[in-house]
């Protein structure tokens, strides 16, 4: 089974990382969820990275977002980084998450439910069942788009 190390930098992060989890078991991902801040516990959050089986890596940080900057530099996996948007400068943290040096390239999705389907197309690149569930996936998703027009439509 494809894994999913979900790296967060506070444990005020839980939910939104619960978020992510649930939603990558829906594309047969699991994941394991750990806490540790670039700031605060550097050496801590490596170890984690390096010693990682995972195949992808989410982050979830607000604030100074060094966790995906420092995670995706110290990593060949394919970092995803969904900083928790709890209303309160909301643009600075994007911008923290966004603006990094060159060679360093986290990408930045913004809902749980996208950093999953993000995480499963990566997979499901070189993972047939994975691949599957994703189409399985946009075909509901088209279903209710079509199955609201006719609702509309014909009054």
């Amino acid at each position: 089974m494809p894994r999913s190390l979900i790296l967060m930098g506070s444990p005020a992060d839980k939910d939104w990382c619960k978020k992510i989890s649930d939603e990558l078991k829906k594309f047969g991902i699991s994941s394991e969820m750990r806490v540790a801040s670039a700031h605060k516990v550097p050496e801590q959050t490596l170890s984690i990275i390096r010693n990682s089986d995972c195949d992808i890596i989410i982050t979830v940080a607000g604030r100074s977002n060094a966790l995906s900057g420092l995670t995706d530099g110290n990593t060949s996996k394919p970092v995803i980084a969904c900083p928790p948007l709890d209303g309160q400068n909301v643009l600075y943290d994007l911008y923290s998450t966004v603006r990094m040096p060159s060679g360093i390239a986290p990408m930045l999705v913004l809902t749980p439910e996208n950093a999953a389907l993000a995480a499963a197309k990566i997979i499901g690149i070189r993972d047939e069942d994975v691949r599957k569930k994703v189409e399985e996936y946009q075909k509901a998703q088209q279903k209710k788009l079509f199955d609201a027009d006719s609702e509309i439509k014909n009054g």
